[in-house]
């Protein structure tokens, strides 16, 4: 396998993230195909799962003959077998030539792009909160969370998606304390890590909530008194309304919260500059690039429109 070490390669990226990025001549190894024109694909990527961290991302070249590379969250990585998977759905000629290759392909990773979430002892009730497209990054801090040791952590992951889920729903056998009655539809994966999960939409799906994700959050985060508050932390990605919701659920709560933003990209490493979003920093306002600066920022310091 291929593998190249982009640091002095992309000149113009900044300091701190050089010798962290690699390229690699991915094998594909498995595409599972969900309801929705949704895939969940894993690749042979040692580099990419040694250093990916959730709320990473990686760039895919999704075929010879088209240039623009696509961004996707990481799903899950395991640094022990080499792999990583990623999430999507077939939308447009770069999703669809990428649903096309076959087990044993090669595909261009370049990855892992960007800084991720920040765990904090302190607060282990983590909130986690992803919609759509924003369901990926939450599978991944979920699955590092259940394996760290430095504290008693209580992850709670709240979904939702207006198409189908890219998993088959069922119901949960773990009891969530403060969850609206009915609400029982989790992420069978979740339940399988001992992890509690509950799923929002606003299609009807069984046993689901009949509401926005973070609806269903503000109805679990009114149950907590303020002890209990003292240890939750809310993390959060999807749709710009969504992580703007969350953000606006921590100043309501009084708890932390970074979210990951999402904005389009061309090169994905900080050389275009593209996809800035403005934040307050120390020195005052300023603007960040999402690639590379971000995706995940304090809520608390982005200038919300």
């Amino acid at each position: 396998m291929a593998r190249h070490d982009l640091s002095e390669g992309l000149g113009r990226m900044s300091k701190h993230n050089r010798g962290t990025i690699f390229l690699e001549d991915a094998a594909l190894l498995s595409q599972t195909a969900f309801e929705g024109d949704q895939r969940v694909m894993r690749f042979e990527a040692p580099m990419c799962a040694a250093h990916a961290t959730p709320g990473t991302f990686v760039h895919v070249a999704t075929d010879p003959l088209i240039p623009m590379r696509r961004p996707l969250s990481i799903m899950r990585a395991d640094a022990a077998k080499g792999w990583v998977e990623v999430c999507f759905r077939v939308r447009g000629p770069g999703m669809t030539a990428l649903s096309g290759r076959k087990a044993g392909d090669k595909v261009s990773v370049l990855g892992p792009i960007g800084h991720g979430f920040t765990l904090h002892p302190e607060r282990p009730r983590a909130l986690l909160i992803g919609a759509g497209y924003g369901i990926p990054p939450m599978v991944f801090l979920a699955d590092r969370l259940r394996g760290r040791t430095d504290a008693s952590w209580q992850p709670l992951v709240l979904l939702s998606s207006e198409a189908p889920f890219p998993f088959r729903i069922r119901p949960s056998q773990i009891v969530v304390p403060g969850i609206p009655d009915g609400t029982i539809a989790c992420m069978p994966m979740m339940d399988e890590w001992g992890v509690a999960s509950r799923l929002a939409t606003r299609a009807e799906f069984p046993g689901c909530f009949d509401g926005s994700v973070t609806q269903l959050a503000d109805e679990w985060l009114r149950t907590l008194n303020s002890d209990v508050l003292g240890e939750v932390e809310i993390f959060a990605c999807g749709p710009t309304p969504v992580v703007k919701a969350s953000a606006e659920l921590a100043r309501r709560y009084g708890v932390p919260c970074q979210v990951s933003m999402e904005e389009h990209m061309a090169c994905a490493v900080g050389a275009c500059a593209g996809c800035n979003v403005a934040v307050q920093t120390p020195e005052g306002p300023a603007m960040k690039r999402v690639c590379v600066d971000g995706p995940v920022f304090d809520a608390y310091a982005v200038t919300w429109s």
